[in-house]
């Protein structure tokens, strides 16, 4: 069983930054893959980004590359997003969820452990 937390969310201004983390219980963080998701009112849970277990592979979706960079301490269970020159398209809850698989993927219906998400904000 494995327990994710997100915080790092927050309001920002457009072509502003924020830092999303994802801490993880349990001692088989580094075997997992893991992805981060968002939600914006109305809307389906689209996928963001994603890592391999071991870091070496990085997934993004289209709107976010360039801008979003996923990196992960397996010493200290936690994944990150590191979110640049945020856009008010950007605003959503976003999710970190957990796969027990080495290899990331994109689609949320692989992953099986979620966090309760963070609240994104980008004023315009």
């Amino acid at each position: 069983q494995v327990q994710l937390v997100e915080s790092g969310g927050g309001l920002v201004q457009a072509g502003g930054s924020l830092r999303l983390s994802c801490a993880a219980s349990g001692r088989t963080f580094s075997s997992y893959a893991m992805g981060w998701f968002r939600q914006a009112p109305g809307k389906e849970r689209e996928f963001v980004a994603a890592i391999s277990w071991s870091g070496g592979s990085t997934y993004y979706a289209d709107s976010v590359k360039g801008r979003f960079t996923i990196s992960r301490d397996n010493a200290k269970n936690t994944v990150y997003l590191q979110m640049n020159s945020l856009k008010p398209e950007d605003t959503a809850v976003y999710y970190c969820a957990g796969r027990g698989s080495y290899y990331a993927s994109t689609e949320t219906t692989k992953y099986d452990y979620w966090g309760q998400g963070t609240q994104v904000t980008v004023s315009s």
